[in-house]
């Protein structure tokens, strides 16, 4: 599974972006997609995740301004954010827990590149 991560840039606080990751390859293993981040000095976070059936969860940081959503029919994971902190200033990575039946069950991780945030004040 390949993602290709985009939509970060900069943003005042109290302002919005929606980031989105495209899923190509094994598509059809895919679980679950995943948002990360990770700033300087901290350690990269979980900040929201979805599964294939569209049940969410959120980083506590998060909840009530971030949404985690799926286009299936375009192999498609976006990440709208809305109001905006400092704190949330990271590079946002998203993620595919996949599970391959084939010849072998491969179960793992498929990392995107990062989309910087940055918010200003």
């Amino acid at each position: 599974v390949q993602l290709q991560a985009s939509g970060g840039g900069l943003v005042q606080a109290g302002g919005s972006l929606r980031l989105s990751c495209v899923a190509s390859g094994m598509v059809s293993s895919i679980n679950s997609m995943e948002w990360y981040r990770q700033s300087p000095g901290k350690q990269r976070e979980l900040v929201a995740d979805i599964t294939s059936g569209g049940a969410t969860k959120y980083a506590d940081s998060v909840k009530g301004r971030f949404t985690i959503t799926r286009d299936n029919a375009k192999n498609t994971v976006y990440l709208q954010m809305n109001s905006l902190q400092r704190e949330d200033t990271a590079v946002y990575l998203c993620a595919a827990v996949y599970t391959h039946f084939g010849d072998e069950v491969v179960a793992g991780r498929s990392w995107g590149q990062g989309t910087l945030v940055t918010v200003s004040s």
